[in-house]
């Protein structure tokens, strides 16, 4: 996987005086692999963060640390998948499109699986004898759970899909986003990104005028409080906006020069806050800008083709599953190896170290297991069969022809999650 031409981004950004760095073009349509591979990484993070807010351990202190420490790390995760598919599909926007084929290019990627791991959990629900009723299964397989504040619906079947609803609201705002977007002057683009950063401690902020009860699960704020921060898909659509903005600076010629390790070493800075800020805050402001910062600089190294563990063979296809796998874990977590469902809520399940350490092992290779499987059976053939009318794939099947006696070098872009990615 590698670009026809690389670009170097200037190490500064120009000044008015100064024209940015012209983008190639092929720039937009390069492979960006190493953001693919960390997309499994991000998924991982969520199931961690699910293992840890369970107590897992007999061993009370390491619980505590388990949960102090890395129960907000699917935050993170879910905030990379956010700011990623805007990003991805900022990069990937051709003028040319329209938004018909944009949305059924997207709800043939996610709501496949969607619709298979909600029957699965429909079904899983049934077995074990939890309480089923119209409210916490209709709105979910809807995509729609998420903007009702209340928990008992958004689970549904399968908790996570509560993200696919902020991403169909992404899919559907992105024609409308991406002109304004586009008509920003280069010199501008960082400003743009500052408003949105400081929009995203606003909403924190704005929380506070939300009732302090009742207590969310899992995290010590608000239910109401929580949900507005870190469910509601009209606060994480601020994800999506940066994303397409960092996409739009990198092929701008407007990136600062800054380069992964350090991104990364921003990252883990937020994550620090992410941990230790009260309330509300910690929940998603503190790691939206590094993130950011490690997506686009990790996009500049795949477009300068420079060599990253993440672009490897292995990792990028664990990154392809990735959407199924985040799509599964949830479920084999709590009807797997784990049977954390049929545990007492007060009580929960514990088991001694090795014997904990040993069951999470297993549900995280179940669960890529299944997530391979559910990738291989129904998110590739579905995107084969619905992601293109046929009208479409006639003349795509006709231009294909026409290129035979003539190849050239493949430029496609990588599909953004799920979700997600993801997705996403």
């Amino acid at each position: 996987m590698h670009t026809q031409e690389s670009s170097a981004p200037p190490r500064s950004a120009p000044t008015a005086a100064s024209a940015p760095a012209p983008v190639p073009a092929s720039m937009s349509s390069a492979r960006l692999p190493s953001l693919t591979g960390m997309r499994f990484f991000a998924a991982v993070a969520v199931f961690v963060t699910h293992v840890a807010v369970v107590a897992p351990f007999t061993d009370e202190s390491l619980n505590h640390a388990f949960w102090k420490y890395l129960s907000r790390a699917g935050y993170l995760g879910v905030g990379f998948f956010f700011v990623l598919s805007g990003f991805v599909l900022a990069w990937s926007s051709r003028t040319g499109d329209t938004p018909g084929r944009f949305i059924r290019r997207r709800l043939a990627k996610i709501y496949p699986n969607h619709l298979v791991t909600w029957a699965a959990g429909l079904l899983l629900m049934l077995a074990t004898g939890a309480h089923v009723w119209l409210g916490n299964t209709l709105p979910s397989l809807l995509l729609v759970q998420s903007w009702v504040p209340d928990l008992k619906i958004m689970a549904g079947p399968n908790g996570p899909s509560w993200s696919l609803v902020c991403e169909l609201l992404f899919y559907l705002a992105f024609p409308f986003l991406i002109k304004p977007i586009r008509r920003i002057r280069p010199e501008r683009l960082w400003l743009a990104v500052g408003v949105v950063v400081a929009a995203f401690w606003a909403v924190p902020l704005l929380a506070q005028l939300l009732p302090d009860g009742p207590p969310a699960p899992d995290q010590p704020v608000s239910w109401w409080k929580y949900w507005f921060v870190y469910f509601c898909p009209g606060t994480r659509l601020l994800d999506f906006v940066l994303g397409i903005l960092m996409a739009r600076i990198v092929l701008a010629g407007r990136w600062i020069g800054l380069r992964r390790l350090p991104a990364l070493a921003l990252l883990a800075a937020g994550y620090a806050l992410m941990v230790f800020l009260p309330d509300a805050y910690g929940l998603v402001a503190p790691t939206a800008l590094p993130v950011a910062l490690v997506i686009a600089a990790s996009a500049v190294a795949d477009v300068k083709n420079k060599r990253s563990v993440l672009a490897g063979r292995f990792p990028v296809w664990l990154g392809e599953v990735s959407f199924a796998f985040y799509m599964v874990h949830f479920l084999v977590l709590y009807y797997g190896p784990m049977r954390l469902a049929t545990a007492d809520p007060r009580t929960g399940r514990h088991w001694d170290t090795p014997q904990a350490l040993g069951l999470m092992a297993l549900s995280l290779a179940l669960s890529l297991l299944l997530g391979w499987l559910l990738h291989v059976l129904v998110e590739q053939p579905a995107m084969r069969r619905w992601s293109k009318s046929k009208a479409d794939r006639a003349a795509a099947a006709s231009a294909q022809d026409r290129r035979a006696a003539a190849p050239t070098t493949d430029s496609a872009v990588n599909d953004p999650i799920f979700t997600g990615t993801s997705s996403k």
